[in-house]
């Protein structure tokens, strides 16, 4: 039996797969921004991708990262807020519903008792030892049957 599937794979230390990932492109873009960009553009860059790697790499919400809640809520904003049926009929589908319609008996009323907490309990235990415990109720009516 598989355990702890839900755990991540660690590579290095306790950088994970993802993490690196995040971190190898956030170095990329760092490193394109400072061969490209002049130094004041090139720092907000920096600061602005390094706060984007830290929340996506590393800052976990309920258990999970954050791209997974990023997700949730684009999908929660997509979807409609109110859903309404509005089925309307015509007179000749009412009419035709009308006639499939048909009146079931009343069900009767069980002639066996039901089972009682007690015994109920007692019947879990005999099914969870294979018959090995017997009951209480068993060694009477053994005794009667003698």
């Amino acid at each position: 039996m598989p355990q702890f599937i839900d755990v991540e794979d660690k590579i290095i230390g306790p950088i994970t797969v993802r993490q690196f990932v995040i971190l190898l492109v956030s170095g990329g873009i760092m490193f394109a921004a400072y061969k490209l960009a002049d130094f004041a553009l090139f720092l907000t860059i920096a600061v602005i991708t390094a706060i984007f790697t830290i929340l996506f790499a590393f800052i976990k919400v309920n258990g999970r990262p954050i791209h997974f809640l990023l997700l949730n809520f684009i999908q929660t904003l997509k979807k409609p807020k109110l859903r309404v049926w509005d089925k309307t009929l015509s007179e000749g589908e009412l009419k035709n519903y009308m006639q499939k319609v048909e009146i079931k008996p009343m069900i009767k009323p069980r002639e066996k008792p039901l089972v009682g907490s007690s015994r109920l309990a007692e019947l879990a235990l005999i099914v969870d030892t294979g018959g090995m415990y017997e009951g209480e109720g068993t060694e009477i009516s053994r005794n009667q049957e003698i």
